[in-house]
């Protein structure tokens, strides 16, 4: 099986490019920019006619779509909501009508960000009842829509508070830091799973295997739990004297874009329909400190 990996210099393109060189098939990456990994491709995907060319090119059986602009806060600057529409919309688009063309599965990479946040019941994978709160989240709805339009043969998969090697992510922030203070605020009202690339990635390789379709919903297992309680296990975990502050949304400034306080997904639907479920979110920050310690 060949794949198309859109995004493959991010946190989880690079994942998803390890996991699929491990199940022994043939990954092809795309990045936006030429200077980044000499060894993929240069795709824009606000060019339609440049996706329709490679895509044709490299004819994959999947495209697992990484590629996405994922800076929340900046998404809501009116400067550049264009191209997060672009990229985030156009751009998904612009695959889906091209992997339509050489009858490739895509699975899309969406966000619990489409939904309100409002509640505490996690909301269901089938779930339509879509209420974005920000401009990221409209944006991935759109995307969404997108690739349901065009396809029949597609996975939304529904994800949320990721980390993984080579990128930017909490784990990251609150290890830095860690370095600067002995106590640090971190919102305690905002409720959800981490999820660890790695993890996440070896799902995706399952999925693309099969034919079971549809909307689904990935994050690590281990119970729901506030941004507050993963510092508190991250400085737990890495050996750090620090102690987490809880605070509430509204008295944490550094957002500009609305967060969702309910970010909890419902991931029955992985096991019912036949996929692995993902390890606890414990053991995968376990495992991703101890690997990045050795990431290059």
């Amino acid at each position: 099986m060949k794949y198309l990996v859109t995004g493959a210099s991010g946190q989880l393109g690079q994942a998803v490019m390890r996991a699929i060189k491990r199940s022994g098939q043939v990954g092809v990456g795309t990045t936006s920019k030429t200077s980044e990994v000499s060894t993929h491709l240069t795709l824009d995907i606000r060019d339609a006619a440049a996706v329709v060319r490679v895509v044709a090119t490299v004819r994959p059986d999947v495209i697992i779509h990484c590629a996405a602009w994922t800076a929340v806060d900046a998404a809501e600057d009116k400067k550049w909501q264009d191209l997060v529409w672009q990229i985030n919309v156009e751009g998904t688009a612009n695959l889906a009508r091209a992997a339509r063309e050489v009858n490739a599965k895509l699975i899309y990479l969406s966000s619990d960000y489409v939904f309100n946040g409002n509640g505490q019941k996690p909301w269901q994978a089938d779930d339509k009842c879509y209420q974005p709160i920000n401009f990221y989240g409209q944006s991935k709805l759109a995307g969404e829509l997108a690739v349901a339009r065009s396809l029949t043969k597609y996975f939304i998969v529904r994800t949320s508070w990721v980390f993984g090697l080579g990128g930017s992510n909490f784990v990251e922030a609150m290890l830095k830091l860690a370095t600067q203070q002995n106590s640090i605020s971190v919102v305690a009202d905002q409720i959800g799973t981490p999820t660890y690339t790695e993890d996440l990635a070896c799902l995706l390789v399952e999925m693309a295997a099969s034919e079971q379709y549809g909307y689904y919903h990935a994050s690590n297992e281990g119970g729901y739990l506030s941004w507050a309680e993963f510092a508190t296990e991250i400085f737990k975990q890495a050996n750090q004297a620090v102690t987490v502050l809880p605070v509430t949304s509204t008295s944490y400034m550094a957002s500009k874009a609305p967060r969702p306080h309910n970010s909890r997904l419902d991931k029955s639907k992985l096991v019912a329909t036949g996929f692995s479920p993902l390890p606890s979110w414990q053991d995968a920050l376990r495992r991703y400190l101890r690997a990045r310690q050795q990431f290059v």
